[in-house]
């Protein structure tokens, strides 16, 4: 049995903070399940952008969901967990961390193609292949989470069983193996850094050449409107990827476990909820369309 540290000890910081993050969670709930609902019903967002916007969406409800509740239950009693849920907490995190990463670089590919190939975005971004980005995304995430949680299971738990963490993640859960992890660690870095780098690389390529067709575009309001359809996927992109990094790439040591623990809090709570925020208040069909389900339940 396994116990979960937490973020603090401080009764009156646990219950300002357990305040905080169910507002979080309550909006990242609802607003995810807004924008999954507003896609699913509004058929002027029947296209490839939404439909990758709605997968995540789904995608970024799941994941805090694995974290979040178990979080808030410890800000009151002792949270403990045991080898098995821990195990399975592991896999989950990341199966749905790498569902999302892999993503939001399909959303990048999508808006290459829109502004830089439009002629070809019918075909390019066909059903078939919408399906088979989110489908490579799924069993990707699946297959590289899976290493981890396998490597983890094999370790022998012999020394402290407390967790400096509010979740079971691999770092903070392998310190505490009386066996060599050095397998592990590298297994971590590189494994999950190749999949942040490659798919963070793939998105940046696609905005440099967005980018340059953007400066070939002469009205200021053609650029304008061009720039809109991508400045909400690039703040999320910017918020995940950034924690994201800091917290896998860097050396694991009691000071950056400190340090993930508060990265963490950022991409497990805080930027699932900022998503719904993003792109309903930057995005003017996601906007419009929300307006017309709110008259309509009015009516």
């Amino acid at each position: 049995m396994f116990i979960l540290v937490g973020i603090t000890d401080l009764p009156w910081l646990q219950k300002l903070l357990f305040v905080l993050v169910l507002f979080f969670y309550i909006l990242d709930v609802l607003g995810n399940i807004i924008i999954v609902s507003l896609v699913m019903r509004d058929i002027s967002l029947h296209s490839p952008m939404y439909f990758l916007l709605a997968n995540l969406s789904f995608v970024d409800i799941c994941f805090s969901s694995i974290t979040v509740p178990k979080m808030m239950v410890g800000f009151f009693i002792k949270n403990t967990i045991t080898l098995q849920g821990c195990l399975a907490q592991m896999y989950f995190f990341h199966f749905l961390g790498c569902t999302e990463g892999i993503l939001l670089a399909a959303m990048g590919y999508d808006r290459y193609v829109a502004i830089c190939q439009p002629l070809r975005y019918g075909t390019l971004m066909r059903n078939t292949v919408c399906i088979q980005l989110v489908l490579a995304s799924w069993l990707i995430g699946l297959t590289t989470s899976l290493v981890h949680a396998i490597m983890t299971s094999y370790l022998p738990f012999c020394n402290s069983n407390r967790i400096k963490h509010f979740f079971c993640d691999v770092k903070p859960v392998i310190k505490l193996a009386c066996a060599d992890i050095h397998l592990n660690e590298a297994l971590l870095t590189n494994v999950l850094g190749f999949l942040s780098t490659s798919t963070f690389s793939l998105t940046i390529v696609s905005y440099v050449y967005i980018i340059l067709k953007l400066m070939k575009i002469r009205s200021s309001q053609g650029r304008s409107k061009a720039f809109s359809t991508c400045s909400s996927h690039l703040t999320v992109v910017s918020l995940f990827y950034g924690t994201a990094m800091c917290t896998y790439l860097g050396p694991s040591s009691e000071n950056s476990i400190e340090k993930d623990r508060i990265a963490a809090v950022l991409f497990t709570v805080i930027t699932p909820a900022m998503n719904p925020v993003i792109y309903t208040l930057r995005n003017q069909e996601v906007k419009k369309s929300l307006k017309k389900l709110i008259k309509h339940e009015h009516l």
